[in-house]
């Protein structure tokens, strides 16, 4: 790729001038506006010898030859980490915000009393499923659109921001009327017209990894939503399939500092899903924090063995309660804090 950076003090005159020299040159680019300036993305561009014409463009303040394929999600594109907000709540600082809910929106009581016990516990927002993907089409698929009335009151009953998944492009609507942030879950990681689609959002979006996806390819499908315009990605490593069988997925603590070497996204956390068993999800979640995760996401449900999905997997709301201080303990010993 060929990446030229013009910025935001260059006059409308210069910036056209380049956009007609890329027109004639190549017919076709991409264009990203970040705030700090332009960014102009030439695909299938190897010719590194004849950079230099481009940089004797008048507004053109940096041309950059990048093979990575994710040059918007990478360190060349921006030094610095990104600091995601949701609704006040911010991933990619020193302190680790706690996303904590059920897997699944059951019942209008069972999420209000989830939330309640999320907010007493210290966590900061909450998740939960309004439409569930599943493996079997015979599970439970969640309640949609009735589930989203619930999360709204949820989240005015206790002014917790609320994360849930989108499946669908013509979701996005609906589903950013109640949440916070938008999840893509780790079937819909390579979906990419829905990542196009979120790209074009006004919501932040946490991409899980997909159970089979390297380091590489996540970063990627994290680059689509970049690319169609939306800066806004927090990254979620929630386990990897791998021959294992004592764990429902293995969780790649060591992706977690090679993405912060390879990205300046913020990358959170799931213990839950990484694992599949509730009992170990303390020892992840410290884990994570050593690792250097910006947040987790946990699961936690009022009963979970009564729960239509993932109860293996969720912490009671007492175990939420009595780890969120453990937690901020540990916390402080890496030199950081709990949000």
């Amino acid at each position: 790729m060929l990446i030229i950076k013009i910025n935001n003090n260059v006059s409308q005159t210069s910036i056209d001038r380049v956009r007609r020299k890329l027109s004639d040159e190549f017919g076709k680019y991409h264009e990203v506006s970040d705030g700090r300036g332009i960014v102009m993305i030439v695909t299938g561009y190897r010719s590194v010898a004849n950079i230099g014409q481009f940089k004797r463009i008048e507004g053109v303040a940096d041309v950059i030859h990048d093979f990575s394929g994710y040059y918007l999600a990478g360190r060349n594109y921006r030094s610095e980490n990104t600091v995601v907000a949701v609704s006040g709540v911010c991933f990619g600082g020193i302190a680790i915000p706690v996303i904590a809910g059920p897997c699944g929106v059951e019942s209008r009581t069972q999420i209000i009393e989830t939330a309640e016990a999320v907010k007493k516990a210290g966590a900061v927002m909450l998740r939960g499923g309004a439409f569930k993907p599943r493996t079997s089409p015979y599970s439970f698929q969640g309640l949609g659109e009735e589930a989203l009335e619930y999360l709204a009151d949820a989240r005015s009953r206790t002014g917790l921001p609320v994360v849930t998944e989108v499946i669908r492009a013509e979701d996005i609507g609906p589903v950013s009327r109640v949440a916070d942030a938008l999840q893509v879950g780790s079937r819909n990681a390579q979906n990419i017209p829905l990542l196009q689609a979120l790209g074009r959002c006004n919501r932040p979006v946490i991409l899980k990894r997909g159970m089979m996806m390297t380091l590489e390819e996540w970063l990627m499908a994290a680059e689509y939503i970049l690319l169609s315009g939306n800066p806004n990605v927090i990254l979620c490593e929630r386990g990897i399939r791998t021959f294992e069988s004592m764990t429902r997925n293995t969780l790649d603590i060591a992706a977690i500092p090679l993405l912060k070497q390879l990205s300046h996204l913020p990358v959170i956390v799931d213990p839950s899903h990484a694992s599949g068993r509730r009992d170990i999800v303390p020892a992840l979640c410290r884990a994570a924090i050593a690792a250097g995760a910006d947040g987790m996401m946990i699961e936690t449900h009022p009963q979970p063995n009564k729960a239509l999905s993932d109860g293996e997997q969720a912490i009671t709301h007492d175990t939420l309660k009595d780890l969120m201080p453990e937690l901020k303990r540990f916390a402080e010993t890496t030199g950081r804090s709990l949000w």
